[in-house]
């Protein structure tokens, strides 16, 4: 089923999220339907908080959807690594219509959960350790845009504060 994708300024979206404790039938079809959902966005990357439920859990997949062995779930994750930096530019279903360049660390590991509750890991570089990096900082109340600074930042905020007023946000 697809979801609603919450956008800046839902308060869900700056809550840390929280742990989820067993892997239960509730849990696989939120999975599902995040899936459903970031490939209709259509985008690389989801995660539960995106979706108005507060728990540790993302999906991504670099292929949108066109190679089954690119999609990745993740529940309860944490880094294990974290090396390198690299300026790309980055966007977010959450904010769309907006993107900026942002910094972060080139190469990540993460390990968590797969959707079966089996422990696993997961290497990533350049765009796949962007887009673990991003759906780890959703887990943690953390948008792309708290990582800018100065005149970048504060463009897109005024943008986003005028299409607001006028009921377009």
């Amino acid at each position: 089923m697809l979801r609603p994708i919450l956008r800046l300024g839902d308060s869900i979206l700056r809550e840390p999220a929280r742990p989820v404790a067993a892997i239960t039938p509730e849990i696989e079809t939120l999975i599902d339907d995040m899936i459903e959902t970031m490939y209709a966005a259509p985008g690389i990357g989801l995660a539960a908080p995106q979706v108005g439920v507060s728990l540790r859990i993302f999906v991504v997949d670099l292929s949108v959807g066109r190679d089954p062995a690119g999609l990745s779930v993740m529940i309860n994750p944490e880094f294990v690594a974290r090396e390198g930096m690299q300026l790309e530019e980055e966007g977010c279903l959450s904010v769309p219509g907006f993107t900026a360049t942002v910094a972060r660390p080139k190469r990540v590991v993460v390990k968590g959960w797969d959707r079966h509750g089996d422990e696993h890991q997961l290497e990533g570089t350049g765009l796949l350790a962007r887009a673990l990096q991003h759906e780890m900082d959703h887990l943690q109340s953390c948008l792309f845009l708290d990582r800018l600074r100065g005149i970048s930042r504060e463009l897109i905020v005024r943008k986003i504060k005028k299409l607001s007023k006028v009921g377009k946000w």
